[in-house]
């Protein structure tokens, strides 16, 4: 398979994830979106490590790190959204103004 394959699905899932960034008002949406985007760099750092050197593993090591970046990143931010909803009711990002002045 040539690696223009996974390049494109790497754009597609990045498009995807960076569109319900921006479109959605959901938090969780929200969040789902940024993990799209992160897997998207994984494919894209996997593919480039099997097709350019595949004797060298820092293309895993480095999708490794981002999947613990993608799990921390996961857990931090559905406790931060779970908290807001149990204060405020919703998950809704602009009815919450915490740090608004």
């Amino acid at each position: 398979m040539p690696l223009s394959w996974y390049l494109l699905v790497a754009a597609a899932l990045f498009c995807i994830g960076l569109y319900g960034v921006l479109a959605r008002r959901n938090a969780i949406g929200i969040l789902m979106g940024v993990e799209l985007m992160l897997n998207a760099v994984n494919l894209n750092l996997v593919a480039f490590w099997r097709y350019i050197n595949p004797s060298d593993l820092s293309g895993l090591v480095f999708a490794i790190f981002v999947i613990a970046v993608a799990a921390a990143e996961a857990a931090v931010g559905l406790a931060i959204i779970i908290s807001i909803y149990r204060n405020r009711d919703t998950v809704n990002v602009e009815e919450v103004d915490l740090m608004r002045g």
